[in-house]
């Protein structure tokens, strides 16, 4: 989180702890049901793909070419859109762990030394006559002006996740 003082990320960095653990652990169950399924899926391709050559070849020599070609790429595409598909599935349903992992924050006994803190960046951010009220999802949302912070637990969750390797990793694979 840039634009942030020394004090406030010093402030933050039990909460960023506590998240980042927690995605973190998240992310390496997703990850390994992710990859577990995309293998399953490419192997189930790979197989098909291996078959229509196969059928492709029987069929005639120029004609299995042109065929298997394009049966072999409609499969590589329905199988690259399972992944991605599956993908998305994964990554949204950890958001929605996140955000509630994040807002059962609220009930931990430092929830208030924490809203203090957020109020405090709040200020520093936007001038001490920045409008503070509290979110429905936990922690706080400033408006100073045209100017609007949102720091609720459900965002700070997932400005936690979108900043962890691990996350951006699982889809480079």
């Amino acid at each position: 989180m840039n634009g942030l003082t020394p004090v406030s990320e010093a402030a933050l960095a039990p909460v960023r702890q506590a998240l980042r653990a927690s995605a973190e652990s998240q992310v390496a169950e997703f990850r390994n049901g992710a990859l577990q399924e995309v293998s399953a899926i490419l192997a189930s391709a790979q197989a098909e793909a291996a078959q229509i050559v196969t059928n492709a070849a029987a069929a005639g020599a120029a004609s299995a070419r042109t065929e298997a070609a394009l049966r072999s790429s409609r499969v590589r595409r329905e199988a690259h859109e399972l992944v991605l598909a599956r993908q998305s599935s994964v990554i949204e349903e950890l958001r929605h762990q996140l955000a509630g992992t994040a807002s059962k924050l609220q009930s931990d006994p430092r929830y208030p030394e924490l809203l203090a803190r957020l109020r405090e960046n709040c200020q520093d951010l936007l001038g001490p006559e920045v409008s503070v009220s509290s979110s429905s999802d936990g922690g706080i949302i400033a408006v100073a002006g045209s100017r609007r912070l949102d720091l609720s637990l459900p965002v700070l969750a997932e400005m936690t996740l979108d900043s962890l390797p691990e996350a951006r990793e699982l889809w480079n694979r």
